[in-house]
């Protein structure tokens, strides 16, 4: 799946990601975030050499379970699972090296 532009504010349930199989990246932010704006070329950048990674854009904030269940506090956050279990998270990323080191784990 390739980079996502904007963030879905339609979520997936917690049983749902629980499930998934292999590798799947999930990104929590809002697209009026200055921060999630910020860090979204260095995100697609990243993504790139990742093109089969499975990526899930998700809008968060009051309301939003599926950002609570992770224990999201700032965005952007990014989450990478592997067969359902978190296996690392960026917060913020400032640079590609980050979410490389995060993807490559």
């Amino acid at each position: 799946m390739a980079y996502l532009a904007s963030y879905s504010e339609v979520a997936p349930d917690r049983a749902e990601i629980d499930v998934m199989p292999g590798m799947v990246l999930i990104e929590f932010g809002v697209d009026w975030c200055p921060h999630c704006q910020g860090a979204q070329p260095f995100i697609e950048a990243a993504l790139g050499e990742f093109s089969t990674l499975p990526h899930l854009k998700v809008e968060d904030g009051p309301g939003r379970r599926l950002g609570r269940s992770f224990r999201v506090k700032l965005w952007p956050t990014l989450i990478l699972l592997r067969d359902g279990q978190e296996i690392g998270r960026v917060v913020r990323p400032a640079n590609v090296r980050e979410i490389n080191e995060l993807l490559l784990s």
